[in-house]
């Protein structure tokens, strides 16, 4: 039996905050900072287009040098928090700088671009990796870690839906009919916003967990651990199988919706309805799947959903009530999972230790974040590509059939084809609940909490017999 602190409701929801605090701004840069370059910036949409994919490409290859960063990092405040501290506020003005427009020439517009949208996500990736990684030192329990990420992504969505309520509206009424003040204000509005929700995050958690901050490795040699590590392997593919059937379906959303339900003025009420089943999903996680073992529930849980979705490619557009409701139910159900995912990461951070006797929770979390980053931009590029294939017309009233059903694909069956994968990567995945049980009780038994960490020597022998995970 695991005997760890139990987490209040207090302390899940000051971690949720975190997440809050992201979804504020990074939502409201995912869904406007295209339309904000290009149309009220002034930055010609091919230069907006590179500066995506290149940003991108060097903020992802920066989250493991981060990651190694948190690993190494001990204060008297922990090893995770103190990072929200630090980078709170450069992350709220970045915010605002970000949607700030100079009045320089076109050149001086494109660097300014580039520069802030570059610290951005630089800054980004400094409290989000860690702010990730925190669950592991607030409790060894994986219950209470599914139960922790249930907030945090119930909450995530409350700040998403937030954004997408109210951006807009707020853009017009600051603005006065000038969009530039109007996105800078209210980007000032949401940065500010942000900080104050990661001080309550800060605020309201505490690192309970101490294990011994061993910083006598380099980041490569830890890469080469977790490299020879399968399960991180396993998790690794997984999410970016995962991120790139998300976006293929949420990008392919208003495609679907304006052209193959032919109903453009329900785009707004399917996203938000949407947002809002994924809301209960998340909160709902930990007492639905709980009490079962995850890995189980995790392919079960798949395999509903993707019925689910399956279902929509053959319903003819006319039962559009019936189409909704399934939308619902399928990003109810999808969104049962998303604690779950997050918790296996926390799961091959124990796993590591429990191997070689080396905590790597800020690596593990970093690199789980560039596999979520390349699945993203694989996603998006998926649909662009596709689309380009199949001369897709812009804005067209009508667009051929064979446009109409890899729009159809796109939304369901595609991204079913690789959910299924999914379930199948599973099977090799051998960190169910039992074996977790048996880890953590490991771990909980040579550590300390609310104190210094037990002496564990440098070599020291794995904590369970790795012959029975490979």
């Amino acid at each position: 039996m695991i005997t760890t602190p139990v987490l209040s409701v207090k302390d899940k929801i000051g971690y949720g905050l975190g997440d809050m605090a992201s979804a504020l701004v990074w939502q409201t840069a995912t869904l406007f900072l295209a339309y904000f370059y290009t149309d009220v910036f002034g930055l010609p949409a091919a230069i907006m287009g590179t500066l995506f994919l290149v940003v991108r490409a060097v903020d992802a290859f920066v989250d493991p040098c981060i990651g190694a960063m948190v690993d190494r990092t001990t204060t008297r405040f922990g090893k995770f928090r103190p990072w929200l501290l630090w980078f709170a506020i450069p992350f709220g003005v970045c915010c605002l700088i970000t949607f700030y427009v100079p009045d320089i020439s076109p050149t001086g517009k494109i660097i300014y671009a580039c520069v802030t949208y570059t610290l951005l996500s630089l800054v980004y990736s400094a409290i989000n990796v860690p702010y990730c990684a925190m669950p592991g030192a607030l409790t060894l329990d994986p219950r209470e870690r599914h139960s922790l990420q249930s907030w945090r992504f119930g909450l995530s969505f409350v700040g998403g839906l937030v954004v997408t309520v109210i951006a807009l509206p707020l853009v017009a009424k600051l603005g006065d009919g000038n969009p530039q003040k109007g996105y800078f204000y209210a980007m000032s509005l949401m940065g500010l916003l942000g900080i104050v929700l990661f001080f309550c995050c800060f605020g309201l958690t505490r690192e309970r967990y101490h294990p011994r901050n061993d910083t006598s490795g380099s980041m490569l040699s830890d890469l080469k651990l977790l490299w020879n590590n399968p399960q991180w392997r396993i998790v690794f593919i997984f999410n970016i199988l995962l991120l790139c059937a998300v976006v293929i379906r949420g990008s392919a959303t208003m495609y679907y919706v304006k052209y193959v339900l032919g109903r453009p003025d329900l785009v707004f009420n399917f996203i938000v309805f949407g947002m809002l089943a994924s809301l209960f999903g998340a909160l709902l996680s930990e007492r639905l799947l709980g009490k079962f073992d995850r890995v189980k529930s995790y392919q079960w849980t798949i395999l509903t959903f993707v019925i689910c979705n399956a279902a929509i490619f053959f319903i003819p557009a006319q039962s559009l009530w019936f189409i909704f409701g399934l939308n619902l139910v399928f990003s109810f159900i999808q969104n049962l999972t998303t604690p779950l995912q997050w918790t296996m990461f926390s799961d091959v951070v124990d796993h590591e230790e429990s191997r070689t006797g080396r905590r790597l929770d800020g690596l593990v979390f970093s690199t789980a974040l560039f596999a979520i980053k390349f699945g993203l931009a694989l996603g998006g590029a998926v649909v662009g590509w596709v689309l380009g294939m199949v001369d897709y017309v812009p804005n067209g009233l009508a667009q051929a059939p064979a446009v109409m059903l890899t729009i159809n694909s796109l939304f369901t069956l595609v991204p079913c084809a690789l959910f299924l994968v999914m379930a199948a990567l599973l099977f090799t995945y051998r960190l169910n609940s039992r074996t977790m049980q048996t880890i953590v009780a490991s771990l909980a038994g040579k550590r300390s909490f609310d104190g210094e960490s037990a002496a564990v020597p440098a070599g020291s022998a794995p904590l369970i017999n790795q012959g029975e995970i490979r």
